[in-house]
């Protein structure tokens, strides 16, 4: 059962990774055929006052949408540097650009969230809290800061500070319904290896998000992590091929609060070990149910719980959830 659930899975995922791929080839003629539905601003800015304008600015109002455009992999190295971000559009199904919990993001916002995550495991319980920002310094980079206020593991029940992460990121691709990205994640070892952390890695990822039809949306991507330097043997980490695979579907408005922009979805994500670090390499699966929610004044309560369906997991669940401030 456990083998045709991970093929299944595997299956699902290389079909995600095609998809992804098809939207890399039309990219450059889906951009080209919806250029003429937005006509930016001709002002170039300098990159400080491009990074200023794109945090500080009011990035939501009608005058600002006005300067979203079309960005394509032609056009990669010489569009979109020089204007500030702006918050795109809906998707042409309607669709607003948001992230989940346990899923790739794929697109550019402006936001921080406070994330909880507890796990049941094998030889006790965990938990961890992070604080996520993601900063938008013009049309085609943001950088995303990971700060990892708590990390406990069951085992021996201490609780310290975890590994920091920042990610810079490249808008490869946006169109009204499509949106591609390029991740590269630093992870540093600002933290104990007693829970795990401690390590130094890199982490390249592709990833996608679109909407076409109605409130569904489909996003996910696919990439590596890297570990080269800190407590790889204590902490046991691997090199790994790491995918994903999410589908959501909106049902609500979002001036409908307490429950705006209410999405529900499932998260598939798989690790697949890549180097010989030890004896077996089995592969991991996780399902993750979850929803987002429009509470009020751009505040949205998130929650999720992730299943490993694998029996190689050192957990049997955890639960997730945030408190998200769009600003």
């Amino acid at each position: 059962m456990t083998k045709e659930i991970i093929t299944k899975t595997q299956g699902n995922l290389l079909t995600a990774l095609c998809v992804g791929f098809n939207l890399f080839l039309v990219s450059g003629d889906t951009n080209a055929k919806e250029s003429f539905e937005t006509l930016p601003e001709t002002k170039d800015y300098s990159f400080a006052e491009a990074a200023i304008e794109s945090i500080t600015g009011d990035v939501y109002c009608d005058k600002a949408a006005e300067n979203w455009q079309n960005l394509s992999y032609k056009n990669i190295f010489s569009k979109g540097w020089g204007k500030p971000w702006v918050s795109p559009p809906n998707g042409g199904g309607g669709a607003p650009r948001q992230g989940w919990i346990n899923a790739y993001d794929g697109v550019f916002y402006r936001l921080s969230i406070a994330t909880f995550g507890w796990q049941h495991g094998n030889n006790g319980d965990s938990y961890a809290g992070n604080l996520i920002s993601y900063t938008p310094l013009n049309q085609r980079l943001e950088v995303i800061t990971e700060i990892p206020m708590a990390s406990s593991t069951g085992a021996n029940g201490q609780t310290n500070f975890g590994d920091f992460r920042i990610t810079p990121r490249i808008i490869l691709s946006e169109s009204k319904n499509t949106t591609q990205s390029f991740n590269l994640t630093f992870r540093t070892p600002t933290g104990n290896s007693i829970n795990g952390n401690g390590v130094a890695s890199i982490t390249p990822q592709y990833q996608f998000w679109h909407n076409s039809w109605k409130g569904l949306v489909v996003r996910g991507g696919a990439g590596f992590t890297i570990p080269y330097a800190g407590e790889l043997s204590k902490t046991g980490v691997r090199s790994s091929f790491d995918a994903n695979l999410a589908i959501g579907y909106y049902f609500t408005p979002h001036d409908a609060v307490p429950f705006g922009d209410m999405v529900w979805y499932v998260s598939t994500n798989l690790s697949q070990p890549i180097d010989n670090r030890a004896a077996t390499s089995n592969t991991f699966v996780s399902l993750t149910p979850g929803f987002r929610s429009h509470v009020g004044d751009n505040w949205y309560l998130l929650g999720a719980l992730e299943v490993p369906v694998t029996s190689n997991s050192s957990y049997d669940y955890q639960v997730m959830g945030g408190i998200m401030k769009v600003y």
